[in-house]
């Protein structure tokens, strides 16, 4: 097995397992729920480059060492750039993590990923835009960036909203969580495997001669079950959900959800109604807008938008609460946000707008994509 470790002689961080015609990459942080790194992004999107030009490599098999895909980016790094002035070190990492969405997202060859554990924010980003990804009895899935003072980033506000009705905004306002199930109900998942079948599937994979999707398919088919929704499930509510989500405003939204509960009390109506008052107005109106745009958008457009979002959000000249969210559910881990703004109606539409407007510095530029060209049909809106 080989292995991809940083400069500075950490452990390694991506694992390498080579057969024939297929590549195996295994995030390797276990300890820290295989959370993406600077030191992780690179080598994948090194190795993602290689592969799409070596015309032995056929698949790409991603998977995570441990009870995690990967929990998101480790953005207690970028908080820490922040915090000593250099906000633009951690637009860096967002560049080449958005940079690597992008290359998945348009990827000539099928990827399978195998999301046996929690799959959240940055990992989502390796995995969903993808051409197979597989859940199992161990998935749990989330975009919880609002309660961290960010938005639902890595190209969400693309494959957020394509997901039916109104239920993008559901996942990305709430950071409700999924189960596997729920994951393959609404698509953010191809396949369900249960994992005791996982080795057996890892292996007639690793067979493969072929790039061809409907032959991938067939064989994670045969190891896929068709699993039943649990009866609390919020996507049995999709028609409440998308009278709610798709209101106007996050106020609107705010509003609908507190008129539903009046009529019926129900767990997952109750739990949106706390998260949206938890989470960052800022990081509410600006994740609403983000996704609505996204809907009307191609992945590389959601991209470059994201990265001109993100940038605002570490230069902190609207609100500076990713750093505050950051400090109190990552570092001190007190729970206890003090959001600024701290209520919807002061975040005005002219602060929001800001986010989706060119960073006002000499030195920023836009995302710049890597051209793509000659990709086949199959290669554009996996989704």
């Amino acid at each position: 097995m080989a292995s991809f470790s940083s400069s500075n002689g950490q452990e390694h961080q991506v694992l390498v397992e080579e057969k024939p015609f297929v590549r195996t990459l295994i995030l390797n942080r276990p300890k820290q729920l295989n959370a993406l790194s600077f030191d992780m992004i690179s080598p994948l999107l090194e190795l993602f480059l290689l592969y799409e030009k070596d015309s032995n490599v056929k698949l790409v098999i991603l998977k995570g060492k441990g009870r995690a895909f990967c929990a998101g980016g480790d953005v207690t790094a970028v908080v820490h750039d922040i915090n000593n002035g250099k906000w633009k070190s951690g637009a860096i990492f967002f560049r080449k993590e958005y940079t690597l969405n992008y290359l998945m997202a348009t990827y000539s060859k099928p990827q399978v990923s195998i999301l046996n554990g929690i799959v959240m924010g940055g990992g989502a980003g390796c995995s969903v835009h993808g051409s197979f990804r597989v859940a199992t009895e161990n998935s749990v899935f989330a975009m919880p960036e609002t309660a961290l003072g960010l938005f639902p980033d890595i190209g969400a506000s693309y494959f957020l909203s394509r997901l039916p009705g109104h239920f993008g905004e559901y996942l990305g306002l709430t950071g409700a969580r999924l189960d596997g199930a729920e994951m393959l109900a609404c698509g953010l998942a191809t396949h369900f495997v249960p994992s005791g079948k996982l080795p057996s599937l890892e292996a007639a994979l690793q067979m493969v001669d072929s790039s061809d999707q409907a032959v991938i398919s067939a064989i994670i088919g045969e190891y896929s079950e068709l699993p039943m929704l649990k009866e609390q499930s919020a996507y049995h509510w999709l028609a409440v959900i998308n009278r709610c989500f798709s209101r106007r405003t996050v106020e609107d939204i705010l509003s609908a959800l507190e008129r539903e509960a009046t009529n019926k009390v129900d767990d997952w109506i109750v739990a949106s109604i706390q998260s949206l008052k938890k989470a960052s107005p800022t990081s509410l109106k600006i994740s609403l807008r983000s996704i609505r745009e996204g809907r009307l958008q191609g992945v590389g457009q959601c991209l470059v938008r994201e990265y001109r979002m993100v940038c605002h959000v570490m230069q902190g000249e609207v609100s500076k609460d990713f750093v505050e969210g950051c400090r109190a559910i990552l570092v001190d881990k007190d729970r206890n946000p003090k959001w600024e703004p701290p209520r919807l109606e002061l975040v005005s539409d002219k602060m929001v707008d800001k986010y989706f407007s060119k960073v006002d510095d000499e030195d920023w530029e836009d995302l710049k994509l890597p051209p793509r060209s000659n990709l086949p049909a199959s290669a554009i809106a996996k989704l």
